[in-house]
């Protein structure tokens, strides 16, 4: 049974980031510790955001002057070692194009970058999720891909191809290992671990990055799946579609949502009253 999250509460990322400037074009968020790490695809800062959205608690943004500047699309952490994982989505290499993770240390020190070892078709159809999982001991990177199969074109539209890429660290990249083959009725642009009310194992759960509506959970290695939920598409009012670019477990039925820019043609003032936002949504018993 579907269930519609229900908005606990909200905030302009300008209004907990007032030193930041500019456009805060969020892309992705990761929760944890109580507190909300969210990336920007037209910067390289890292915003570390408390989950109450309560200013007087304490966000901050941790300049990042080295790495890329843009094109980020998720982020993920691995507590064995602390060590954050940012996702560049494609970027050119050779006579093609692949997709890039910047490596940082437990307080958001960057440490450096490496490739994703899988050939991509173009710079606007890579890797759009990235979640990080351990098995027997070591850790892996799965990087969700935007278009199904994989591919750019009318090939990559054409649904019940979702691909999840497998990824271990190599000896200075991160090689593909595996690929998951989602159900075709999983229309996915995203991931995150899975949680529910029972322990969550490895279960892993999706949620698109267009606002709409997330499939079943899908497992690696055993576990619990998820929970399915439907997300309002319109949050703003009837009008337009305001798009959200990443989603993270705050607990069991709570989750966290970052939303884009609102775009100047196509999309009203309720959208733009929504944008470049954090959201907290309740799943409903």
């Amino acid at each position: 049974m579907e269930r519609r999250l229900v908005l606990a509460r909200e905030a302009k990322l300008a209004s907990l980031l007032p030193d930041a400037g500019g456009r805060l074009e969020a892309s992705g968020v990761l929760a944890g510790d109580g507190r909300c790490y969210v990336i920007f695809d037209n910067a390289p800062d890292i915003a570390r955001i408390p989950a109450t959205l309560a200013p007087a608690d304490g966000p901050d943004l941790i300049r990042q002057p080295r790495g890329r500047c843009g094109g980020f699309e998720d982020i993920a952490h691995d507590p064995a070692t602390g060590r954050f994982y940012v996702l560049v989505e494609a970027r050119a290499r050779g006579q093609g194009f692949m997709a890039e993770v910047q490596e940082y240390d437990e307080r958001l020190g960057y440490l450096g970058r490496a490739w994703l070892q899988f050939p991509l078709d173009s710079l606007n159809k890579g890797l759009e999720g990235l979640t990080c999982a351990r098995r027997h001991g070591r850790p892996f990177l799965l990087g969700l891909c935007e278009g199904n199969r994989c591919r750019d074109g009318a090939e990559g539209r054409r649904p019940g191809g979702g691909r999840v890429q497998v990824f271990e660290r190599g000896r200075r990249h991160w090689d593909r290992v595996a690929t998951i083959r989602l159900p075709a009725t999983l229309p996915l642009r995203g991931l995150q671990p899975g949680r529910g009310r029972r322990p969550p194992g490895r279960a892993l759960a999706g949620l698109r990055g267009a606002v709409g509506r997330p499939g079943p959970s899908f497992q690696l290695g055993g576990g619990r799946p998820g929970r399915r939920v439907v997300v309002p598409s319109r949050p703003g009012g009837p009008d337009g579609v305001l798009q959200r670019r990443g989603v993270s477990w705050l607990s069991p039925d709570t989750v966290v949502v970052v939303s884009d820019r609102a775009k100047r043609n196509g999309q009203d003032d309720h959208c733009r009253a929504k944008d470049q936002s954090i959201h907290v949504f309740v799943i409903p018993d």
